[in-house]
């Protein structure tokens, strides 16, 4: 995966190449992903998919809903792009779904839940490795405690949501290095601290110390923090990441 800038203004222009395990596939930035229920396009049959013109080349799967097929990709052996039917495909795999509500305040030290079908599920960094080992993506966002909603969380919060997070990415990025499935794959680390900014800012400076192939900037989606807010922060936080890097 690497970042070609063509322009820069409010936002970034260019085109993310390198996509994929052929590396033949790219996306247009800024771009949107294909939003999926386990691996498919609500309302879609794969064949139906392929007569919608534009839809964009990657395709975002959420580890709320494959983590309780755990078990059974394991088992398959061949990675989540094959066993939903779409070999060639692109495939991000995000920790929650952003169409469901989270439920908050249920993050520990060790562990955050994610919620699918069957309730809560507790996952440990070794556990978030075991599940990615199987899906084996293409790219994938880090596990991270993502919990502050903007008004309701402190500094004191704030602070343990980005301990924690650059915990679970140091322990993530050692378990790595030792996973053969996953070469080829990128681990985004995620820039916490609800709005508080002095928290956003070392979260930043510190998960772009580390080995990640990118970015991204949680805890902005919703309304819950107040746009001019919302603006002041990731104008803060994208001056502190590399250029040549995806957020």
């Amino acid at each position: 995966m690497k970042l070609k800038l063509c322009g820069t203004g409010v936002g970034r222009l260019g085109t993310l190449v390198g996509l994929g395990r052929s590396g033949a596939a790219a996306l247009a930035l800024p771009g949107c992903l294909l939003y999926t229920r386990t691996g498919s396009a609500p309302h879609l049959t794969y064949d139906s998919l392929q007569e919608v013109r534009g839809v964009p080349a990657v395709a975002q799967l959420t580890l709320s809903a494959l983590a309780e097929l755990h078990d059974v990709l394991e088992e398959y052996k061949e990675g989540a792009a094959k066993f939903i039917g779409m070999p060639e495909a692109v495939l991000y795999c995000s920790l929650h779904d952003p169409a469901t509500p989270c439920p908050s305040g249920y993050n520990t030290n060790k562990t955050v839940s994610l919620w699918g079908n069957s309730g809560r599920m507790e996952i440990t960094a070794s556990k978030f490795m075991d599940i990615q080992r199987a899906i084996q993506p293409d790219w994938f966002q880090c596990i991270s405690d993502g919990d502050t909603i903007s008004g309701e969380a402190g500094r004191k919060r704030a602070k343990k949501s980005v301990d924690r997070s650059l915990s679970f990415l140091d322990a993530c990025l050692q378990l790595l290095e030792k996973s053969p499935e996953l070469h080829g794959s990128v681990m985004f680390g995620a820039i916490e601290g609800g709005d508080v900014l002095e928290e956003r800012l070392r979260s930043a400076r510190e998960t772009a110390k580390r080995p990640v192939g990118g970015f991204l900037l949680d805890g902005f989606q919703g309304s819950a923090m107040a746009k001019e807010t919302k603006l002041k922060l990731i104008a803060s936080v994208t001056a502190e990441l590399p250029e040549d890097k995806p957020r």
